[in-house]
C-alpha cells in the first residue's frame, strides 16, 4: 500500500461547527490568543484559561465529524494512512483514523505544570483550578500554547518524508512549523491542498490546488486519487 500523509488544519473542523482563533480578526471565541493560549496566560490568569478550554471541550462534544473526516477514515481502506493534525479535537479519531499525530496538543487530555511527560485522558469537559497531577501540581490542558516547542514536528517530519502522497486539507499553510512539512516531502510525492483560499507564497514544491471547503474538497479528492 502507498503512504498517504494528510496534513489538517483548521479548516477541516469549522464544517463540523467549531470554531477557530482566525474566525474574527485573530479573536477566539471573543478571546485575543494571547489571554488565553500562551504560557504568559498561564501565569498571569490560571482561571481563564481553564474556563476557555472547559468551554472549548463542552462545546467539543456536542459536534460530529463531518465528510472530510469520514473520507480520510476510508482512505485506510486503500492506502496506509497516518494523520497529521494541526487540531486539538478528537474529531479524527472519532470519524475512524486509526493513526493520529497531534502536533499542538489534544484538547481532551490535560498534563501536570510542572512535568509535561504526565499526561492524563479526559472523558468530562471540564478541569479545575485544584485538579492536581500525582506529583501535587495543578493540572493544565495538554495543548501546545503559542512561544511553546512542538515536541511531535520530528517526528511529522519523519513520517513526511516517508509520504508517496502528501494532502493538505483545511490549512492555508500560514501556522509554523507545522506549514515547513511541506519541504520535507520527497521530490517524486504528489502534493494536493484543498482549501477554499489558494495560499500565497512559494513552498518549494509543486501542488495540486482544490479551491474548496474540505467537506466538497475532500469528495473531489476521492474521486481523482481512487482513479489512480
Amino acid at each position: 500500500m502507498k503512504k498517504l500523509v494528510v496534513l489538517t488544519g483548521a479548516g477541516i473542523s469549522a464544517e463540523s461547527g467549531l470554531k477557530t482563533f482566525r474566525d474574527s480578526d485573530g479573536l477566539w471565541e471573543g478571546h485575543d490568543v494571547t489571554e488565553v493560549a500562551t504560557p504568559e496566560a498561564w501565569s498571569r490568569n490560571p482561571e481563564l484559561v481553564q474556563q476557555f478550554y472547559n468551554e472549548r471541550r463542552r462545546q467539543a462534544q456536542t459536534v460530529k465529524p463531518n465528510a472530510a473526516h469520514e473520507i480520510l477514515a476510508e482512505f485506510e481502506d486503500h492506502f496506509k494512512v497516518t494523520v497529521i493534525t494541526q487540531n486539538v479535537d478528537n474529531l479524527h479519531e472519532r470519524a475512524g483514523s486509526s493513526h493520529v499525530v497531534h502536533l499542538h496538543g489534544q484538547l481532551f487530555q490535560s498534563r501536570s505544570s510542572i512535568d509535561e511527560g504526565l499526561i492524563y485522558e479526559m472523558d468530562h469537559w471540564e478541569l479545575k483550578m485544584g485538579d492536581l497531577c500525582e506529583k501535587g501540581s495543578q493540572l493544565r490542558p495538554n495543548i501546545v500554547w503559542f512561544g511553546e516547542a512542538v515536541p511531535m514536528m520530528e517526528p511529522a517530519i519523519n513520517i513526511t518524508m516517508q509520504a508517496d502522497i502528501f494532502l493538505v486539507v483545511g490549512t492555508s499553510l500560514q501556522v509554523y512549523p507545522a506549514a515547513s512539512l511541506v519541504q520535507y516531502t520527497q521530490t517524486s510525492c504528489p502534493i494536493y491542498l484543498v482549501d477554499p483560499k489558494k495560499p500565497g507564497g512559494h513552498f518549494g514544491r509543486d501542488m495540486n490546488y482544490i479551491e474548496a471547503k474540505a467537506t466538497d474538497g475532500m469528495r473531489q479528492l476521492k474521486e481523482i486519487l481512487l482513479k489512480k
